[in-house]
């Protein structure tokens, strides 16, 4: 496989232009849009995606390795077909709504400032993973591990401790509602 090693691409439309597969090391891709773009098979590894479209993008089998993605656009992104060895990445003021991390061991994950609508962490094992301030609504944990994630500062989140692993979790007091949202009572001040 071809190598690509610390280059920045900037401003291209890999919607119209397909990604070559290669491995691409240390590479920053700056204003990239991979919009509904196949980038299945490639490697990525300690490379920066900075306020790139990479929404509905294909990625089966492909690596991510020390990957940071930042003010992206990731929606509806099927992470379950990605090569699940060495997988590390995060997220920073990122919109993954409808994205999919189904089955994957994605512990200490860094979510920060990211919309997470409607995301499936199913299945998924999220230990020591760290949700700031993101916004959970109607994201999907069920027989996840989430023992000693952080959700103190996000919200709208909706986990069922009887479906999840939570130990040492660590939620705020008003996020606590979502623990219980499944036994529909009624809380009052």
């Amino acid at each position: 496989m071809p190598m690509q090693f610390d280059k920045n691409f900037e401003n291209i439309d890999y919607s119209l232009q397909r990604l070559p597969k290669a491995e691409y090391d240390s590479c920053v891709f700056t204003n990239c849009n991979f919009s509904g773009s196949k980038i299945s098979n490639a490697e990525f590894i300690e490379c920066q995606f900075v306020n790139c479209n990479l929404s509905n993008v294909e990625v089966i089998h492909t690596s991510f390795k020390e990957v940071k993605f930042e003010e992206c656009k990731i929606v509806g992104v099927d992470f379950g077909a990605c090569n699940p060895f060495l997988l590390n990445f995060s997220f920073e003021n990122c919109q993954l709504s409808y994205s999919v991390f189904y089955q994957l061991d994605i512990k200490d994950t860094i979510f920060r400032n990211c919309n997470l609508e409607e995301v499936d962490f199913s299945e998924s094992i999220l230990r020591k993973a760290l949700f700031d301030n993101c916004d959970c609504k109607k994201a999907v944990f069920e027989n996840s591990n989430l023992e000693e994630s952080d959700f103190y500062s996000s919200f709208h989140y909706s986990i069922n401790p009887e479906k999840n692993r939570i130990a040492k979790a660590k939620f705020s007091k008003e996020g606590v509602l979502g623990l219980l949202e499944k036994y529909n009572i009624s809380i009052r001040d």
